[in-house]
């Protein structure tokens, strides 16, 4: 009912719905969306990148057209294609070509060294390489069997023309997050309609507008929201490389609706701060959509001072897709708050002995069912399971009026004196002091108390904050075991190319 209400299965001429349901299902869910859209949307605009505009037909065409080459070239049912871009339209066109050819896609993220690019090209039997040209001086470092190919050059001289079906349509891998050690590998043979119906469920998602992505593609957040952009219609704004004012530029001159980013890239856009906003318009948007990592209360109040109440918070992963999401309402009532469930999930919280846990405002692990979670990862490995549930990896508990919040990692609890601390509630406070950017907190090896607190601070511009103004910060608002014993004063915190705190980076005094 979701996907009717919201446009996504509707108003088509039956006979054209017929062929556009037939599409998804010979070949698969990113070759069959791009033909879907291409029928349902035509001369429409499809897409603007780095390198110009196409519509909806062109870019059918130009799948179409990659498809042929990369048969030409020996890749076809049950061969592996890493694919590594920047966000442009090769990205869609590597995918959804390979969809079409029973090729399975494997998205490396850009911010791969040699070393990542080479173990898990290895594990995932990459037979070809589909990448960017900057990236060619990694390619000196794998192994001479393994192809690189460029999508330019596949594409020429081919014809345009509707391949037949694969046997069975390629599906994708999509790697986890990374932030310590090579990143595993989750695979998605398909996309359950119900992925779009989460998406769609209580985000007024715009149809027939311009929609800016400028969250990596190379994650599910990127993707899937790229994906339903083009489904319903609306001309997807990318950019390679992300900056916050080009951003803002993009917003005015194509009077966006929908922006999609992570935190940090939301944070870098209100940092340029009051001067720099006015200077666009941005009445247009109607949804922030932010993923990926966790969102503070500060930067959820920041946001609505500067566009109003538009932010959306997905919580989720690789590995169970959408498991909460939050709307303006419930972010105004509990900034930081990861919201409710959509439609088709479950949330669940359990004690380190795995009873479920029932009452509010206990902590547990969070736990979540939502109709597309990963079969396992590609090395064999896989998450915890309970009651059909998955492990999300992270500590969380709920309230009486049933909203749901991250307290952080399981992993990163910190033991102090026989007290449990969470770092991010200590991290969400120190970001709400003005003279604070942005911090980390970790635990380190105390004599006496086991671990202690070592907070690393990053400050704003002709800040005078020293340690123990931090520390009666803290003190003064949260209990004495949460106040951070070390205080370092950094230029910035380590991140991966998705925003994500590499805390594996920060070592104490």
């Amino acid at each position: 009912m979701v996907l009717i209400r919201r446009g996504m299965i509707e108003p088509l001429r039956p006979d054209r719905a017929v062929r556009a349901a037939r599409a998804v299902r010979r070949y698969g869910a990113l070759g069959g969306m791009i033909r879907y859209a291409a029928v349902r949307h035509g001369t429409a605009p499809a897409l603007v990148d780095d390198d110009g505009a196409v519509n909806f037909t062109e870019l059918e065409a130009a799948s179409n057209a990659l498809a042929w080459g990369l048969l030409a070239e020996g890749i076809g049912p049950g061969s592996v294609i890493a694919v590594l871009h920047r966000n442009h339209r090769d990205v869609l066109l590597t995918l959804s070509a390979a969809s079409k050819i029973g090729a399975r896609a494997v998205l490396m993220n850009t911010g791969f060294a040699g070393p990542q690019l080479i173990d898990v090209s290895a594990r995932e039997q990459v037979a070809a390489v589909v990448a960017d040209h900057e990236f060619d001086e990694l390619f000196t470092e794998l192994p001479a069997t393994t192809r690189r190919l460029d999508v330019a050059a596949l594409s020429r001289d081919q014809p345009a023309d509707t391949l037949p079906p694969p046997a069975h349509p390629g599906g994708m891998v999509l790697l986890t997050s990374g932030t310590t050690g090579t990143p595993k590998g989750a695979p998605r043979e398909k996309i359950n309609p119900l992925q779009s119906a989460q998406l769609l469920d209580r985000v007024p998602w715009p149809s027939g507008a311009s929609y800016y992505v400028a969250a990596p593609l190379f994650h599910a957040t990127g993707l899937a929201t790229c994906a339903l952009g083009l489904s319903l219609g609306n001309r997807v704004v990318l950019a390679r490389r992300f900056d916050p004012e080009s951003t803002l530029a993009a917003i005015d001159r194509y009077r966006v609706q929908a922006l999609v980013v992570v935190p940090t890239m939301l944070q870098r856009i209100l940092d340029l701060g009051p001067q720099t906003l006015a200077r666009y318009d941005t009445s247009s948007l109607r949804v922030v959509f932010a993923a990926g990592s966790a969102l503070s209360p500060e930067l959820c109040r920041r946001t609505a001072a500067a566009f109003g109440e538009v932010l959306y918070n997905l919580y989720g992963s690789t590995e169970v897709a959408a498991a909460a999401l939050a709307t303006p309402a419930d972010l105004r009532a509990a900034p930081g708050t990861v919201g409710r469930p959509p439609v088709g999930c479950r949330l669940a919280v359990y004690d380190r002995e795995r009873r479920r846990i029932t009452a509010p405002h206990r902590s547990g692990t969070l736990f979540v069912s939502s109709g597309l979670s990963f079969a396992g990862y590609t090395d064999g490995s896989h998450k915890e399971i309970v009651d059909g549930l998955l492990s999300t990896g992270d500590t969380g508990h709920f309230t009486e009026d049933g909203l749901w919040f991250v307290d952080g990692r399981d992993d990163e609890m910190i033991v102090s004196g026989g007290e449990n601390v969470f770092p991010l509630e200590v991290e969400n406070l120190l970001d709400d002091h003005p003279e604070v950017l942005e911090a980390a907190v970790i635990g380190v090896d105390d004599v006496d108390f086991g671990q202690r607190l070592c907070a690393f601070v990053v400050t704003r511009a002709r800040a005078t904050l020293d340690a123990d103004d931090v520390r009666a910060f803290v003190r003064g608002r949260l209990a004495r075991h949460k106040v951070p014993r070390d205080v370092v004063f950094i230029e910035e915190l380590p991140r991966n190319a998705t925003g994500k705190l590499l805390k594996n980076q920060l070592a104490g005094p």
